[in-house]
């Protein structure tokens, strides 16, 4: 039996991209879309810190929204955002802007993505209407080129990249498509292909595929937008597990703490309806499940 544990009502707008820091004993994440209660402060995206072991709180406003990062070799961040793949400065809020893969779409920009452990971090974009399916899947290697994959694949909104423990196969959640697709991985070349969908929502309305990972027995978790759940499917697309979260919008999972035994989750308030907020009085906040009894897997850092 697990345990959800609230471990900060930090009112998130959009909280996403949590990740575990194990030198620091924290749980990093981005907001993207600022708080959307009644606050003092202006609505801006954020990145926040949470040590696990002290409490400390640590909130840095950003210029743009941040769609997910990753720590770097080098130290620091790198991230997709409004404006591309950027490096960024926490103490200073600054972006430095590596490249934007698709300048010429206005109402583009990076979501969801993930490093692999050649160093190479995976992101897809998004139409921020969620509209067009003109969105695709993008990799920049630790050179720091950037490469357009799976050509033949667009989409509306990017979400739920993760690799299976042997490297062997990518994850990708299609949010407007309502499906989680698998993609053969060749890590040494860097390489998708063979796409075929693992697991499709169609009839599990109304919930969303949202962030995600994959533990150390080769599972691949989600967060069920909406539909308020955590799911565990099976490397056969078989659904092994659901878990009822409090709140209806949980938005991605990472695991972390002690031996990586813990699942954090990030959630969202933009799109909760006051009905449900009367009801579930927490969306917006980071929480922990304990007692899962599986182990995740490090995340690794980008090469450059």
């Amino acid at each position: 039996m697990c345990d959800i544990e609230c471990l900060w009502e930090c009112n998130d707008g959009l909280g996403e991209s949590p990740l575990w820091c194990q030198d620091e004993t924290s749980l990093y994440w981005s907001d993207h879309a600022g708080p959307s209660m009644e606050q003092a402060s202006p609505r801006l995206p954020s990145m926040k810190r949470l040590n696990i072991v002290t409490g400390q709180r640590d909130t840095w406003p950003m210029s743009q929204q941040v769609g997910s990062f990753g720590f770097r070799q080098k130290g620091g961040l790198v991230a997709g955002t409004n404006s591309g793949f950027c490096t960024v400065d926490l103490e200073t809020g600054s972006f430095e802007q590596i490249i934007d893969p698709e300048p010429d779409l206005p109402h583009s920009r990076l979501n969801d993505g993930k490093i692999d452990r050649r160093g190479r971090y995976w992101c897809g974009s998004m139409d921020g209407r969620l509209q067009d399916c003109a969105s695709y899947i993008y990799r920049l290697d630790p050179d720091l080129t950037c490469h357009k994959c799976a050509e033949d694949f667009p989409f509306a909104c990017s979400n739920g990249i993760a690799f299976s423990p042997d490297d062997t196969r990518m994850y990708f959640g299609d949010t407007k498509g309502a499906a989680v697709h698998v993609f053969d991985l060749d890590i040494d070349e860097g390489r998708i292909d063979n796409r075929r969908v693992l697991f499709s929502l169609e009839d599990r309305k109304p919930g969303i595929i949202d962030g995600a990972t994959v533990d150390a027995e080769g599972y691949y978790w989600f967060a069920l937008n909406i539909g308020g759940k955590i799911m565990r499917i099976d490397p056969t697309g078989r659904l092994d597990r659901e878990i009822d979260m409090p709140i209806p919008s949980p938005t991605c999972v990472t695991f972390g703490g002690d031996d990586l035994e813990t699942m954090y989750v990030t959630s969202q308030q933009s799109f909760v309806s006051p009905e449900q907020l009367a009801m579930h009085p927490q969306p917006g906040s980071v929480f922990a499940i304990h007692g899962l009894g599986v182990r995740g897997l490090p995340e690794p850092k980008f090469g450059a």
